[in-house]
């Protein structure tokens, strides 16, 4: 990735509050680019040559008509030792919204512009001080909903992805190199025991790839949440399990039978983990219209589910597993929890599967006192947990929508190229590397190193304002 494409001139400096909009007790302006240092030494009257560099300052912030807006603490830093790369200037004020808007207004009456969505990050990734899928991680730093989605973005914005990136990209220019050696003198044919490297290299990196890709899934539950179905009979406790598990009286909850016709979501925090609980309605046989309708929809989001929370009532004689959750018997994402413990003494969990196999694991609860919750919540934590697809180490590697889109391209490369060396009589030795070519192309897309100004204005156009 070439920095002549949107890095910033000389003289185009930006600004943006760096801290959210509103009432607080301080607010942060951040300044970046060539005049950072000119405004300095003009608002805080220094000389330039000589700005303290990375040290707070105490003094007025006074407006180009002289007038103190208000008193402030600023610091300056040389480029490109700094967030964005270039000389950045920070000022923070009262987090009065009216002494924020004047600053901004005088820093643009100086000869500042206003920033855009993200470029504050988008000028640290254009000037080399991190790569594409690191600045994607800020955001998500600033996104992430529980602590797994957060221990994920940091390590990504450490350079996890990146690293396993630049692997997969390293082998491949290793192996393209050798095909290309043949390439530049047509007379020598690839040998046999050098086809056999090739394909063996080609192997090790669609296996790379293939990991990656599998954290796909496990990225969208991060940033969305597991989603965590409530499935049973009408009137087995299912919103009161809701209400327990959310900490609030969220759902209504009736001795009336079939009181939730339509499903209600609610997310919470269950360990580290952001859990999306969806109160269903009740599967009742003997349904009305209106109940039917909630029916399907409740089999609509079985569909979707990445937990299943069958609830029955303990007081009542055992229940067959319902027709509607058999599919997902073995999918193991099925937990039977038996509800209603403070009204049936001498009553335990243990394994059972109504019947079908395989044996569900039990968990008998009170939604109304408590009682065993929190095995129940392990039993979530757990499940949440083996959904990790296993990587190197400890690292979370949870790669987004776009990430996926280019490792899938890069596999359909590496796939074309193995059966191209593999074939009973093998391609051309061109259309080997132009396949290789093409894994290249679609990992640096991950990485940034392929120059798409559009790509990288749809991303950076996602991001806060200041940041």
């Amino acid at each position: 990735m070439t920095t002549d494409s949107g890095s910033a001139d000389g003289d185009d400096t930006i600004a943006a509050l760096a801290t959210p909009a509103g009432t607080a007790a301080l607010a942060l302006i951040r300044v970046s680019g060539g005049r950072s240092r000119v405004m300095a030494a003009a608002l805080f009257r220094g000389d330039p040559a000589a700005l303290p560099e990375r040290r707070y300052r105490h003094a007025d912030y006074r407006a180009l008509g002289g007038e103190v807006l208000d008193d402030a603490v600023w610091s300056f830093g040389v480029g490109p030792g700094t967030f964005t790369g270039e000389d950045t200037l920070e000022i923070c004020t009262h987090g009065n919204p009216l002494i924020v808007q004047l600053v901004l207004a005088d820093l643009f009456a100086r000869g500042c512009r206003a920033a855009e969505p993200g470029e504050f990050t988008r000028r640290a990734f254009l000037n080399g001080r991190m790569e594409l899928t690191q600045a994607e991680a800020v955001m998500d730093i600033i996104h992430a909903r529980s602590e797994r989605a957060l221990v994920a973005a940091q390590q990504q914005l450490r350079g996890g992805l990146g690293r396993h990136l630049e692997e997969l990209i390293a082998a491949l220019l290793g192996v393209l190199a050798r095909i290309e050696a043949y390439i530049d003198f047509p007379d020598e044919d690839l040998p046999v025991e050098d086809r056999e490297l090739v394909r063996t290299a080609l192997a090790d990196v669609l296996r790379g790839t293939e990991r990656l890709l599998a954290t796909h899934r496990y990225g969208d539950l991060l940033r969305d949440g597991l989603k965590a179905v409530l499935l049973g009979a009408p009137n087995v406790g299912k919103s009161s399990l809701l209400n327990a598990l959310v900490g609030r009286d969220r759902a209504i909850v009736s001795p009336e039978p079939g009181t939730t016709r339509d499903f209600i979501e609610e997310m919470v925090h269950v360990g580290p983990h952001l859990l999306r609980l969806i109160d269903t309605a009740g599967m009742n046989p003997a349904a009305g219209r209106v109940e039917q309708m909630g029916m399907a929809k409740t089999v609509e989001r079985l569909s979707e589910a990445d937990l299943i929370l069958w609830v029955t009532d303990v007081t009542q004689a055992s229940a067959d597993v319902p027709v509607e959750l058999r599919p997902y018997l073995g999918a193991d994402i099925v937990l039977h929890v038996r509800n209603k413990a403070d009204l049936a003494a001498g009553v335990s969990g243990g394994m059972d599967g109504g019947g079908f196999s395989p044996a569900l694991p039990i968990f008998t609860v009170s939604a109304l006192n408590g009682t065993g919750l929190g095995d129940l919540r392990a039993a979530i934590i757990a499940r949440a947990d083996a959904l990790r697809p296993a990587m190197a180490g400890d690292e979370h590697i949870a790669i987004n929508a776009r990430h996926a889109d280019a490792l899938r391209r890069a596999r359909e490369s590496l796939a074309s190229a193995a059966a191209g060396l593999g074939a009973a009589i093998p391609a051309p030795i061109e259309l080997v590397a132009s396949d290789v070519r093409g894994a290249l192309d679609a990992l640096g897309e991950v990485a940034g190193r392929v120059d798409n100004e559009r790509m990288l204005d749809a991303l950076f156009s996602t991001f806060c304002i200041g940041k």
